[in-house]
């Protein structure tokens, strides 16, 4: 009988050396093409960044237009009456349509040239420069964003954020062109190279909105420093030094503004709706320092996320298909808001009379006190002669021995 033979085992390709040094050569190899092509890589240009940027908003606003159509009704829209009683005082206007305010206005959509706001740009630049000189007052600006960086929306693995460097600007925003359009109630344009016409417009329920272009080209800047925390397995593992500085250099852009009418039934002010087309243009400049010893300057990776999140930002509060509102208050003439030199008069005039009574008060006690002097001392030299006079005195015309 053949004695029991075990089949021989098949012995490993590689031994533990060769694949323990083959292990680390592929975490070296991953390790430095994510460096390469995640960290240090060549960052796409900012003209091809911006081109895709506004065709992925020009997809999304055409896709809201398109939802916004098929989605409206074919009725046509009536407008409700206001159940109240109407005043036999007060003179009912004709109802004020587009085309009447553009007829009384010499206003032509149609082939009225777009207007310069010069004038505007000279009070735009006033109010800026204003609120310039207020943000430094006491440090007002920079205590409110330490204050809203460290508020309760910052996460756990971020340190204290602390601003290194804020810069306000010292160009001004250029607006110009400014054209008046017809839009319908969702602020799409009706024209479609047709003519306007006025009595579609009303039945329409059509409104004017002004578009106009802006330019800014300053650098607005804002520099933080924080740490960032690794908390696992215990707290504060590592700690990673971040500085962040974001400048605004350029932006260029279509604003459009136009006004709601107030409604008396549903008790809604008159509001004030801006925003921008997609066809703007945000420009930054992003630099970044990362590490305390050995540091990452300017990784384009960093820059990239920072630009996407602010376009991001920027995108879902202002720009078309979404909007700002504003309540406008009264316009109305009110006393309380009365201001002018009469009031400057008015105080002059108060003071006036207070220093005169206080003069005249003062007048008044010192012949007073005269007085009182005079009756302590007797009766006077001049009150003695008028005495004796007294006693000589003769009627003219009497005889002398009478």
């Amino acid at each position: 009988m053949a004695p029991d033979t075990c089949p021989p085992s098949s012995e490993p390709t590689l031994s533990f050396t060769q694949g323990l040094i083959l292990g680390q050569l592929s975490v070296v190899l991953v390790l430095a093409a994510f460096i390469k092509f995640f960290i240090f890589g060549d960052p796409p240009s900012p003209d091809a960044t911006a081109s895709l940027r506004a065709t992925e908003r020009r997809s999304r606003t055409l896709a809201h237009k398109r939802s916004l159509l098929s989605l409206r009704s074919a009725k046509d829209r009536q407008g409700q009456a206001l159940n109240r009683k109407k005043s036999t005082v007060l003179r009912i206007p004709p109802v004020l349509t587009i085309g009447s305010i553009l007829s009384k206005t010499y206003y032509n959509v149609d082939s009225h040239q777009p207007e310069s706001l010069d004038w505007f740009n000279v009070l735009v630049a006033q109010t800026i420069a204003q609120f310039r000189s207020d943000a430094q007052h006491d440090d007002a600006i920079l205590n409110s964003l330490s204050k809203a960086l460290n508020g309760s929306s910052r996460p756990d693995f971020v340190d204290e954020i602390r601003v290194t460097e804020l810069s306000l600007g010292e160009d001004f925003p250029i607006l110009s062109n400014c054209r008046i359009i017809p839009v319908d109630e969702d602020g799409l344009s009706i024209s479609n190279g047709k003519r306007f016409d006025p009595v579609t417009a009303a039945r329409d329920g059509t409104r004017l909105q002004a578009r106009m272009d802006v330019d800014l080209s300053d650098m607005l800047t804002l520099a933080v420093e924080t740490k960032l925390l690794l908390n696992y397995p215990k707290k504060l593992s590592a700690v990673l030094p971040v500085a962040l500085a974001v400048s605004v250099v350029r932006f260029s852009g279509t604003l459009s503004i136009s006004f709601i009418p107030s409604n008396s039934a549903q008790s809604t002010p008159t509001m004030m709706r801006f925003n921008f087309l997609d066809d703007y243009r945000l420009d930054f400049s992003i630099r970044s320092l990362l590490g305390s010893r050995s540091r990452l300057q300017d990784v384009p990776k960093i820059a990239q996320l920072v630009e996407a999140r602010l376009h991001r930002w920027f995108d879902e509060r202002a720009v078309e298909p979404r909007f700002q509102e504003i309540a406008l208050p009264s316009l109305w003439p009110r006393k309380k808001n009365t201001r002018g030199p009469d009031d400057s008069m008015a105080d002059g005039n108060s003071t006036i009379t207070r220093s005169r009574s206080k003069e005249i008060g003062r007048d008044l006690r010192e012949e007073a006190r005269k007085d009182e002097t005079e009756r302590d001392q007797g009766p006077s030299l001049r009150l003695r002669r008028r005495g004796r006079e007294d006693d000589d005195f003769q009627m003219p015309g009497s005889l002398p021995n009478l």
